[in-house]
């Protein structure tokens, strides 16, 4: 567990939740963590994540395996 300092958050003017959000969007952009992984630590449901990575004009980890995966989910009976 990580422990933010008050002071910390005071000369940030955030929150707590709001520092563990934008952390969670830094390292998803970097990819360091997974959508899944950074919605978890963010504290938030799938689409409210995705509407915050809309927000921070952060793209969505997107490529041809996922892209391949998805289409054979889809073809499933």
């Amino acid at each position: 567990m990580l422990t933010i300092p008050d002071d910390i958050l005071a000369i940030t003017k955030m929150s707590a939740t709001e520092l563990r959000q934008e952390v969670a969007v830094f390292l998803y952009a970097k990819h360091k963590l997974s959508f899944g992984q950074a919605q978890h630590l963010a504290g938030l449901d799938v689409l409210q994540f995705q509407a915050l990575l809309f927000e921070r004009e952060v793209p969505m980890h997107y490529d041809v395996a996922d892209f391949e995966e998805d289409l054979s989910t889809l073809n499933e009976p």
